[in-house]
């Protein structure tokens, strides 16, 4: 059995920010991870924040939390900057996302969306195609134009994932590997009960995004929490060009190139899931497919070898993220991103740990109080 002050469940760039501000405000912390299907440990380096086209095609019910938003993802994605300051570099560039189109229809529904986007605070900018080649001459000739998020960039989150875990080390946070199979939460403290140990504390924060649900269900009420797999490719290196985040108006697609020249693509071709003990399948059409794109979009990928390609576990609730206290197990803390949660990651950590040191968060939690979900409990 181990006793700390706070118990984190999950080990991903959530779970290890929020472990790190509490020990750095003198807790003692342990954090709990299943090792297993980590979105952070699989995830392509986007930072996101305008609104992603192929959530909009997918989940258009869903659409306007990601919209009410738009202002957390701005400051989330600022927020990576102080975390590199304190991390050491994590090839973090903020040179912003270019959303592509390929026809006037296509440029229409950018235009809509920039303007929305914009009312929301965003740095959003139309670009034709005489404008799009001065940034990024790179581009495929049937490219007519683009939106330009200033907001958005990119980061090598293998190097982000290593920073942090070395810092909680160094800050003594202790580290298991442990799948939690049920949280009990009381008057007096929190205790989890994993397949290889027992956790007590006095508090608890839940980071173990599409896991949550099933680590909070008998706690009053139902996250409807869930697992997407979704596919990556990598390329071999070659001249540093491609300084965005990339994407399209209406394929799905993200591409983005680290400062060693590969090039890491993906954006929502699906894999196949084999349960929550097993890495999803790479797909071949998704492979194939993603590629394709990816070299019609910009053609010197057309050149390049794929050298690695896998799946990992997206989240998804209902667009937003879950953030806050239970209200009926007050001493757990719930810290679940909403869409591109690597994002997210360090803002709703910060809003958690805040919570839990009864400090004021860096962002009004209100909004994605997880009581909205209480009445599903019935």
């Amino acid at each position: 059995m181990q006793t700390g002050d706070v118990l984190v469940i999950g080990g991903g760039v959530i779970g290890l920010v929020a472990a790190m501000e509490l020990a750095e405000a003198g807790a003692r912390v342990t954090v709990v991870d299943a090792g297993e299907n980590a979105g952070s440990t699989a995830n392509a380096g986007s930072l996101h924040v305008q609104m992603q086209s192929r959530f909009i095609r997918l989940f258009p019910d869903l659409a306007p939390n990601v919209e009410a938003a738009l202002p957390l993802y701005r400051q989330a994605a600022r927020l990576w900057a102080d975390l590199e300051a304190r991390l050491g570099p994590c090839d973090l560039v903020r040179k912003g996302g270019l959303m592509l189109a390929e026809g006037a229809a296509q440029m229409a529904f950018l235009e809509a969306k920039a303007k929305r986007e914009a009312a929301k605070g965003l740095d959003v900018e139309m670009l034709d195609r005489a404008a799009l080649d001065r940034i990024a001459p790179w581009v495929g000739p049937q490219i007519v134009g683009a939106e330009l998020c200033r907001d958005e960039g990119k980061l090598n989150p293998l190097l982000a994932n290593s920073k942090l875990i070395a810092r909680c080390a160094a800050l003594g946070v202790v580290r298991v590997t442990d799948r939690i199979a049920q949280l009990e939460a009381g008057r007096e403290g929190v205790t989890a009960t994993g397949e290889r140990g027992v956790y007590r504390a006095a508090e608890a924060v839940v980071a173990a995004a599409w896991g949550s649900g099933d680590v909070v269900r008998g706690l009053g009420l139902s996250l409807p929490t869930r697992a997407e797999p979704l596919h990556m490719n990598i390329t071999e290196a070659s001249a540093y060009e491609v300084q965005h985040l990339v994407q399209h108006a209406e394929r799905s697609i993200t591409l983005k190139q680290f400062r060693t020249g590969q090039i890491v693509i993906g954006g929502g071709w699906p894999a196949t899931d084999r349960g929550p003990r097993t890495v999803p399948a790479v797909r071949a059409e998704s492979l194939l497919g993603n590629v394709a794109l990816a070299a019609r979009l910009v053609p010197a990928i057309g050149r390049l070898r794929v050298i690695r390609t896998w799946a990992g576990m997206n989240t998804t609730a209902d667009g937003a993220s879950i953030i806050g206290r239970l209200p009926d197990a007050p001493r757990v803390t719930m810290a679940v991103p909403g869409d591109a949660g690597y994002t997210l990651g360090p803002l709703v950590a910060g809003m958690a740990a805040a919570l839990v040191l009864g400090r004021t968060p860096p962002a009004d939690p209100a909004p994605f109080a997880p009581s909205r979900f209480a009445t599903l409990s019935a």
